[in-house]
Parts: C-alpha cells; sequence; structure tokens
C-alpha cells in the first residue's frame, strides 16, 4: 500500500513531527507578521488542516492564508497543494538551522512583546509612595479632598493593571488599588455617605481577597463593621469584627483596631460582659508582631494610642461607665496633644473632647461638659466627620435629661452643638447626616 504523503504540504509537516496544535501555532506567529494590521488574520480549524494536508482540496485557500503558509515553508502555496516530488527529485529538505532560526525570532518577538506588557517599577514605586503619603497625611485634609485624590489614584492603578501582565505588578496594583478604595470608604463616611462607605469598603475587601493580602481584607472588615453598628446593626457589626479578627498575618495593631470596634457594637447591643472582654483584648499588651498596612503604611491605616482611647471611650459612655469614660478620653487628649501640632487629629482631639463633655454629664458636672467642650467648638467645619458629629448629638441629647432642662447653660451648649453640627462639610455639601440621625433615635 503507498503510504506516500499526497500533498508536499502533509510531506513537510510530518518531517517537523507537527502535530495540528503545532502547526496553528506556526501558523497564527506567522501570520502576525505577513498580514497588514487592521485585517483579519486567516483562521484555520483541524478539519481544515486536515483537508490541506490530505489533498482533498480542489481550490487554493485565501491569498492570505496562502501568504502564510509561503512565509511558513519557502514554497509556493500551488506546490504545497499538490503531490510531493518524487524520491528521485525529494522535496526541500528540513533544514534544522532554518528551524532553530525561525525558533529564535520568535521567542524574541514574544520577549519583546512581553517586555512592552509592564510598567516601570519607578512607576509603580511613586504609586505606592502616593497612596501611603495620602494615608499618613488623612487627617490634614478634608474628607472631599481625600475623596478627590484617592479617587484619581484608584484610577491610575488599574490604568496601570491594564498595562503590565508581570504577576508581580499586577499584584502590587491590585493591593494598591484595594488601599485607595478603603481611603475612599473612609472620606465617604466622614461625609455622611453610608452606603457609600459601605460599597467602597466592600471593594476594598475584594480587592484584599484577590491579591491575597490579609491586612487590607481586616481593614475593610472593621470598616464595614463600623459602618454597620453606625446604620443601627450592632449585632452584624459585632460578628463581622470577629471574623476579620480570624484572619492571619495580621499584627497587634489590626488586632487591637478590630477588637475596640468589636467592643463598640457589644457597647451599642448593651451587651456589658462582651464589650468589656473586646475591651481588653483591645488593651493587651502588643506582642511585637506586625504587618505592611497597619504598621508599615499606617496614617489612616494604623489604630495609635490615642484613637483607642478615644474608641474605648464611646465604649464605656455606651455601657454607662461615665468614671471609665473619662479616663479614656483624657487619655486620648493627652496622646494627641502630645504629638507635634502638624501631626495632630483635630478629629480624635474634637471627639475624645465630645466623649470627656459627655462623660462629665453623666456625673451631672454641667460645668466641666463646658470646659470639654472648648476642644469641640475649635475643629473646623471641613473636619466635622460622621465620628465627631455622633459624639456632639450624644452630648446634645444628654443635655436634655431632667437634670439640665431649666438650666441656661445646657440651652447655650445645646444651640452651639447645633450650629456646630449645621456647619459640618458633609451638610454644607449635602452629603446627609444618616449616621448622626441612626445614633439619634
Amino acid at each position: 500500500m503507498d503510504e506516500r504523503p499526497r500533498t508536499l504540504l502533509k510531506a513537510l509537516v510530518a518531517q517537523r513531527h507537527w502535530r495540528y496544535s503545532d502547526f496553528l501555532t506556526h501558523f497564527n506567529r506567522t501570520a502576525e507578521k505577513v498580514i497588514k494590521k487592521g485585517t483579519a488574520n486567516p483562521t484555520i480549524s483541524e478539519a481544515q488542516f486536515r483537508r490541506w494536508t490530505s489533498g482533498a482540496i480542489r481550490t487554493l485557500p485565501s491569498p492570505d492564508a496562502c501568504r502564510v503558509l509561503e512565509e511558513m515553508f519557502g514554497v509556493s502555496a500551488a506546490a504545497l497543494f499538490q503531490e510531493p516530488p518524487s524520491p528521485e527529485s525529494p522535496a526541500p529538505a528540513f533544514s534544522l538551522k532554518d528551524e532553530i532560526d525561525m525558533t529564535a525570532r520568535d521567542a524574541s518577538s514574544e520577549a519583546g512583546s512581553a517586555a512592552s506588557a509592564s510598567i516601570s517599577d519607578t512607576t509603580l514605586d511613586q504609586l505606592r509612595d502616593d497612596v501611603a503619603s495620602l494615608a499618613r497625611r488623612y487627617n490634614t485634609f478634608s474628607a472631599f479632598e481625600v475623596l478627590q485624590t484617592a479617587r484619581k489614584l484608584r484610577e491610575e492603578a488599574e490604568h496601570h493593571r491594564d498595562r503590565t501582565q508581570v504577576p508581580i505588578q499586577q499584584q502590587d496594583l491590585l493591593i494598591i488599588a484595594g488601599q485607595t478604595c478603603a481611603l475612599l470608604s473612609a472620606a465617604a463616611f466622614d461625609l455622611g455617605s453610608l452606603s457609600g462607605a459601605t460599597r467602597l469598603a466592600r471593594a476594598a475587601a475584594l480587592y484584599g481577597e484577590t491579591a491575597r493580602f490579609t491586612p487590607l481584607r481586616a481593614f475593610a472588615g472593621g470598616a464595614l463593621a463600623y459602618i454597620a453598628y453606625f446604620s443601627g446593626r450592632p449585632a452584624e457589626a459585632a460578628q463581622i469584627a470577629q471574623r476579620a479578627r480570624m484572619l492571619t498575618g495580621l499584627g497587634d495593631v489590626a488586632h487591637r483596631r478590630l477588637a475596640a470596634i468589636e467592643a463598640r457594637a457589644h457597647g451599642h447591643r448593651g451587651d456589658a460582659t462582651s464589650a468589656q472582654q473586646a475591651l481588653d483584648v483591645s488593651r493587651r499588651e502588643s506582642r511585637g508582631e506586625c504587618d505592611d498596612l497597619h504598621d508599615g503604611v499606617a496614617g489612616e491605616f494604623g489604630f495609635p494610642g490615642e484613637r483607642l482611647a478615644m474608641s474605648n471611650a464611646s465604649t464605656c459612655l455606651l455601657l454607662g461607665d461615665g468614671v471609665q469614660a473619662e479616663v479614656e478620653a483624657r487619655t486620648a487628649l493627652e496622646l494627641v496633644n502630645n504629638k507635634p501640632e502638624a501631626l495632630r487629629s483635630a478629629r480624635v482631639a474634637g471627639g475624645a473632647a465630645a466623649d470627656l463633655a459627655a462623660a462629665r454629664l453623666l456625673k451631672s458636672d454641667l460645668d466641666g461638659a463646658a470646659d470639654a467642650l472648648e476642644g469641640v467648638w475649635v475643629v473646623p467645619g471641613e473636619q466635622r466627620a460622621t465620628g465627631l458629629l455622633t459624639r456632639a448629638a450624644r452630648v446634645r441629647r444628654a443635655l436634655t435629661d431632667q437634670r439640665f432642662r431649666r438650666t441656661p447653660l445646657a440651652a447655650e451648649i445645646g444651640e452651639r452643638l447645633e450650629h456646630f453640627s449645621r456647619l459640618a462639610a458633609q451638610n454644607q455639601l449635602g452629603a446627609g447626616t444618616g449616621a448622626v440621625a441612626a445614633l439619634e433615635v
């Protein structure tokens, strides 16, 4: 039985020991070189390949396909679809040198394509530094400024992620984009948009999950828990914080922050036992463990002593413990005032002062509360964020107690607090006061 190939194309393919997949790879690579850009490259199915090599076609393929085949084998298309030469006049010999040269050209071309599908490490470093700088200087900006800057940085991170195919750069850009979403969430919350803050925190968590970066997932989890109890869902908030604390790869700061948030959630539920347990965890001595977000970047991602003390003061107020609330609030004020002026957070100083006033009202110390509120009045409008406004609202509610109703000083403070909240950035920008309203009921 005559087993000679019926076409020269079949003979040349057999010489190279090509299967259909090998032929298709070389065909597609060659098409990219010889077909004019903007024109669709010819395609070939396995069934079509079988017809070509078996001699079962009556007309030549399309002109573009013929050009590709001629470039691949160095033989005219017409000859490729005819019977191969007789043994006395052999088909063009397989050239190992030509095959090596073609492989080298392909490898060089693909390496060049890979190199062009990456971004400069300098560009990546600058973007990483810009996000870290925004996080560290968060308290020096208004929430609206943070919103604008972080949005641009997120768009830039996504733009570069579309340009690179380098896995480590892809991961770095996912983390950077996630950090910007976390900062956007914080700014949205400060402006009173709880729904926007929730969506952005979930986006940050998803970025962290995709990049396998658990500190970002933990930070986003804490933000979601924080938003949940400000939205009147304290039980859900406690569960979210507990799940976040179970993540691996977290440092002491991350655990301290999540424990403080969980304590606040239990405080809103009125669960004194669980709140005290979480408070104890938040105050636990550090074990020297760090992570790249809460410690490495820090800033808004950190949780320094004054923020811990301020948060715990609010928890103690929720539990009706005015004595411990005053201790925590005074600690927060002392810590923030001991920092250089450029590093002091107006939000923290104002929030701690409001909590100190609320703690003194629990003891019926109206004059002491008035003194504490001097630290609230000085907070500029653009820094009067949701957390501070809810604390101010708590003080205003306390002033309506029977003990203070007919006291001129209480009436005066109440009016000032109302004016203070009305001039906050979120009210001036029309962002809403849903967070404040949620805690006033």
